[in-house]
Formats: C-alpha cells, structure tokens, sequence
C-alpha cells in the first residue's frame, strides 16, 4: 500500500476523530496506541478495522512480526502522520483502529473475585485497576452509575493491555444489586466510616468488591446494599487513599 503522507487523508481524519469521545460512540471504534497494546488487542483477537503503522518508526522484529500477523493489510503512513495521530510524544509507530464490545450482565454465568465502581471520574484509576485486577487474577470489572468512559484512551493505555481480556459490564447500580443478590454473590464495601477492618475480614467467594468514586465513595444507601463494608487505616494526615491504590491494597488482601 502506498504511503499515507496527508494530514487530509480520509482515513488520518476517521482516526484523528477517534480522539473524540461522540465520534467513538458513535461509530464503536476507538483507538489502541503502541506496539504491546496492538499486540494484546490482536492476541484477544478483538476486531481490528484498521491498522496504521510509520515504517521509519517501527522498527524492531517483534513489531514487524506482529504486523505480519495482522488479518488485514496495515496501512503505512509517514512519521509526521503518525506524530498527529499519538496521545504522547515519541510515539512507538502503531495504531489500530479497533472495535468495541458490550458485555451484559447476563453473561456472567461464573467468577470468583471481581471489583465494581460505582462513576468512577478518573480514566487512568480504571485502567490501573484493570492491570491490578490482572496480577491478581480477579475475574470481572463491573462500571456502575457511568463515569469514566471505558474505551477513553487513557484507560486503554493504563490498563497495559489487560482491557482486552477481562470481561468489563457497564450496568445501573440497581441492575446490579439485583443480579449479584440472586447469584448469592458477597458484596464488599468500602467506606472509611466502616467498623470491619480489611486485615480481619475474609471473604467468602464468590466476592465483589465495590468501590465508590474519587469524591464522594460509596453512598449511605450504596454501602447498605452491600454485604459488608471495610475500611483502611489512615494513620496519618490524609483520610483516604488515590481509588486505583485502596483497590490494589484490598485486592492483594482478599485475593492472597
């Protein structure tokens, strides 16, 4: 295929769009930046519209295998494109243009350990999570009340990949509950306010655990619908810790 060397070009400006979070709505696309994110979204075998690649840039033999393996032809474009279309400066060479997916609650049929947020604000603690989620082998990521747009390209790029292979449902707070109280599943809270401390509870499988946005945590009536609620320590000045790391702690914890 020719090299791509316009800005204007149809396909540049169909990407550059992708920037923007109504073109991904509506059109279910969203952009995957970088060699490892490339290759995790192929290795899922997500579908891929389209493939744009800066040959003076990708250089090294596990790229060019990877491009290799694609299921439809890349197309070259020219390093200044390619500096157009990255979220960061020194961009790796590669960009997909890359098919989203809805997961219903519906299909959940098994797990043993999953994490809810309820409007989560901040993209790069929900694919912080996702990656904490996967060293742990916690099993699904549930996004409850909206917040953070799952396909945002900050949470695609903290997740290091991992968005691609763990189950991720967007649901109401309220279709939630129901669905988790009929699976008999253990709903775990947290809340600074709670009395259980997480280094004395252990949690009966299957669990969720459910945290509340940045700002406010988790409501008086979210935490009433839950099991049991938590909370850590805070023995200094500070009364809570950054979402992405109280996941990682009580993860760790409960998932040890």
């Amino acid at each position: 295929m020719d090299l791509i060397t316009s800005l204007a070009n149809p396909l540049v400006k169909h990407a550059r769009a992708l920037r923007q979070k109504k073109t991904r709505t509506e059109t279910g696309l969203f952009l995957v930046e970088g060699i490892h994110h490339v290759g995790e979204a192929i290795e899922a075998d997500w579908k891929i519209e389209s493939v744009l690649y800066a040959p003076d840039l990708l250089t090294s033999s596990f790229a060019r295998e990877l491009i290799s393996r694609l299921k439809i032809p890349p197309q070259p474009v020219s390093v200044s494109v390619m500096e157009s279309l990255a979220d960061k400066e020194n961009p790796q060479g590669i960009i997909a243009l890359v098919h989203s997916r809805r997961t219903q609650l519906s299909e959940i049929k098994t797990f043993s350990r999953a994490v809810a947020l309820v409007s989560p604000q901040d993209p790069g603690n929900v694919g912080t999570i996702l990656r904490t989620m996967d060293a742990v082998d916690a099993d699904v990521l549930f996004l409850l009340e909206g917040g953070v747009e799952l396909y945002h390209p900050t949470v695609v790029r903290a997740s290091m990949g991992t968005l691609f292979w763990k189950p991720i449902v967007q649901a109401s707070f309220n279709e939630f509950i129901e669905w988790s109280h009929k699976g008999k599943y253990q709903l775990i809270g947290t809340s600074a306010k709670a009395d259980v401390d997480y280094n004395t509870f252990i949690p009966q499988t299957p669990w969720v655990l459910m945290l509340g946005n940045e700002q406010k945590g988790l409501t008086r009536e979210q935490s009433s619908a839950c099991d049991v609620t938590v909370s850590l320590p805070m023995k200094g000045r500070v009364s809570s810790l950054n979402l992405a790391v109280a996941a990682g702690v009580l993860l760790y914890q409960f998932g040890s």
